[in-house]
């Protein structure tokens, strides 16, 4: 489920897991899949000494809202709209509130969910940067204070709200655990993942 996180720029916005049977992430009204945004990260623990860390990411923007679909509906079975809603109708919502958990094998439906997004969004690319002063993060339009980019980072470990199914994290998710534990950049100073 998305969580709200406050950003510089745009105030709250959404960001996170928004379907426990894939590991597409929602930033607002770009999507990305988990691993990717994981990669990111793990690419960040190995940047040079440069004032400012840049770099385009791949991802789908979804310009609509109305082409985004709405996501309690589409929970709730009640309407199935937009992306989401396409999502929603191919992997519903569990029927048993204790299997709403986040499934560390939702990276087999990668190749069904772009199918699915290819009708909303084409890929395209936006810039990430770091600034070294300030340690302010943009994505895209957006910029966040270090401390909210690490409760990015935090959630995609935790799994988002449903947390990880049994604890068991994807490989990637490990993988960018351990980098950033042994990275001494500022931007993830402070950073407890546990």
């Amino acid at each position: 489920m998305p969580l709200g996180f406050e950003s510089i720029s745009h105030g709250t916005i959404a960001f996170g897991f928004f379907n426990i049977d894939s590991d597409m992430l929602l930033l607002e009204n770009y999507f990305l899949f988990a691993d990717k945004f994981c990669s990111h990260i793990v690419d960040i623990t190995e940047m040079n000494g440069n004032s400012v860390y840049s770099k385009d990411w791949s991802i789908y923007h979804i310009k609509d809202p109305a082409d985004v679909g709405d996501l309690m509906s589409a929970i709730h079975g009640i309407k199935y709209t937009g992306f989401i809603g396409e999502l929603y109708r191919k992997y519903s919502f569990p029927e048993k509130a204790e299997e709403f958990k986040q499934k560390p094998e939702g990276s087999n439906t990668q190749n069904e969910v772009i199918k699915l997004i290819g009708k909303y969004a084409e890929p395209e690319t936006i810039p990430f940067s770091i600034d070294k002063k300030t340690h302010n993060v943009k994505i895209g339009v957006f910029e966040f204070s270090k401390s909210v980019f690490q409760e990015l980072i935090y959630y995609v470990w935790r799994g988002g709200l449903p947390r990880w199914k049994d604890e068991i994290r994807p490989a990637y998710v490990l993988t960018m655990k351990e980098k950033v534990e042994n990275c001494q950049l500022d931007v993830f100073k402070g950073l407890d993942i546990k």
